[in-house]
């Protein structure tokens, strides 16, 4: 069953059962589960075997990020605690005067916390959660501006944990420099330029549609929606504004610092090395860390809480992030038996796509479909981009730097379009746990969204390999976009009038 089309049976039934039953820990373990018997055959024992040790050897790869969720957790519970997100709130109430410029602040700060996606779901989630409550913004539209200004925002962010994964995934004898690549994908990537103008125009227009319309309409008429809050905590403390804010703007510097330690800059590695050599996942484990003793020292020394209270915020902490730790391990799992060492989609992909004369005009369209395709069965862009950047190089080669610019982009694209839109997705998990939406929710408003913006981007791909202009490709893309948006944007006004 390795490298067939078989292994493309695991994800699709997690992401089928998750979207029809709603019940996403369950379906993800009998996705896992139904692999795992693929691998080894009618043997259940030895299948349970089989996932127990994947999941075992994922969560010990991943234990960095685990912690960095858990004191993530704490520190969001203290700042809760400490009365600062309650002073927030009152004055944003005061600052902020409206539901789009509470949309549009949300959408300001996911940009700006582009060095990490998981840090940015959680973090603008935290701070603008009380905000968007105010003005009765539905928790599935806060998760959609959260996801779509993560990924989005990182794959064309320099200086992020993104441009690290996507320079790492060159081949080693490709004799091309990965952040040079990195940087002239950056005004090719459509769907993560599109994706900030459709939001934009969602924004300021004030509509919305499909399934995302439906679902507001639902909730304004019943008056109530599923959320999944995190344990209350009794505010105690005497906390300002800037107790929320030094604290998170102490997360980011520490973190940005735990980037350039673990890239080797006190070994006298250059800025832009350091960033692109730096391991993201532990950095943001020991900027979380560091930021909790920095509160701990900040909160005390004012007697903003007892040292009680500061106690008893780690368990509460703990116990907000257990559904996205939850998923995440089961996402992981899954991943896991399709990979290469189990049942290898990745292998199937390249076959498929390797063993095919591509032609060089549809080859960045028929590279960002693949890249969407593969992202969303198995939930990681990262992981796409691993598999299909070598095989880029290997058709196009690395003398034509604009064929592979333009190549490298639509797979970028493509993972993070995927990515964005899977269920089984960290950065939809943590999109979702940052906004405290429903994961299914989530998922299925923010679905036509992304397929409005992955057909333009298509569309302009198509452009961009027919002419072999990267730059027409951009535009026409922003055209079908606008096409669309105009479209839309009628239908809208003829439906309120």
């Amino acid at each position: 069953m390795s490298a067939t089309c078989f292994s493309l049976i695991p994800p699709i039934v997690a992401i089928a059962l998750a979207l029809i039953t709603k019940e996403v820990y369950l379906s993800l373990l009998i996705g896992i589960l139904s692999g795992a018997f693929l691998f080894v055959g009618v043997d259940p024992l030895h299948a349970v075997e089989t996932t127990i040790g994947i999941m075992g050897a994922k969560i010990g790869d991943n234990a960095n990020i685990l912690l960095f969720l858990a004191f993530l957790g704490i520190v969001v519970a203290l700042i809760t605690k400490s009365g600062a997100s309650k002073a927030y709130g009152e004055w944003a109430s005061h600052t902020i005067k409206s539901k789009k410029g509470a949309l549009l602040s949300t959408m300001f700060l996911g940009a700006l916390i582009f060095v990490d996606d998981y840090f940015n779901c959680l973090t603008v989630g935290t701070v603008m959660r009380p905000v968007t409550d105010k003005y009765k913004i539905t928790r599935a539209k806060l998760a959609y501006i959260i996801d779509a200004t993560a990924a989005p925002i990182c794959i064309i962010a320099p200086i992020s944990s993104w441009a690290a994964a996507v320079g790492s995934s060159l081949p080693e004898d490709s004799g091309v420099d990965g952040f040079a690549l990195f940087l002239r994908t950056i005004p090719f990537n459509l769907y993560a330029i599109l994706t900030i103008v459709f939001m934009l125009f969602i924004i300021l227009g004030g509509f919305d549609f499909a399934a995302m319309r439906r679902y507001e309409e639902q909730v304004e008429k019943s008056g109530h929606e599923k959320t999944v809050d995190s344990e209350d905590l009794k505010v105690s403390g005497s906390g300002k504004v800037l107790d929320l804010v030094i604290p998170i703007i102490v997360l980011i510097a520490f973190c940005v610092g735990g980037m350039l330690y673990t890239g080797g800059i006190l070994d006298g590695v250059g800025l832009v090395d350091a960033f692109a050599n730096c391991n993201s996942a532990l950095s943001l484990a020991l900027g979380s860390f560091f930021t909790l003793v920095f509160i701990f020292i900040f909160y005390m020394a004012r007697r903003v809480i007892r040292f009680s209270e500061f106690c008893e915020s780690f368990t509460v902490g703990v116990k907000a992030m257990t559904p996205a730790i939850m998923i995440l391990c089961l996402a992981w799992t899954l991943s896991g038996i399709c990979g290469a060492d189990y049942l290898n989609i990745g292998g199937y992909v390249k076959s498929v796509v390797g063993g095919n004369a591509l032609f060089g005009a549809l080859m960045p369209a028929i590279m960002f479909a693949v890249a969407a395709g593969l992202a969303f069965s198995t939930g990681t862009s990262w992981g796409t981009f691993g598999i299909l950047i070598p095989i880029a190089f290997a058709v196009v080669g690395s003398a034509d730097l604009n064929a592979l610019s333009i190549v490298t982009a639509a797979i970028l694209a493509g993972a993070v379009c995927g990515d964005h839109v899977s269920p089984i997705s960290d950065t939809t998990i943590l999109a979702s746990a940052g906004a405290q939406c429903d994961h299914i929710n989530h998922v299925s408003t923010q679905i036509p969204y992304v397929i409005c913006v992955a057909v333009c981007c298509f569309l302009g791909y198509l452009v961009a390999g027919i002419t072999g202009n990267g730059w027409l490709g951009t535009g026409s893309g922003l055209v079908f976009l606008a096409i669309v948006l105009v479209i839309l944007d009628k239908k809208n006004k003829a439906r309120t009038a």
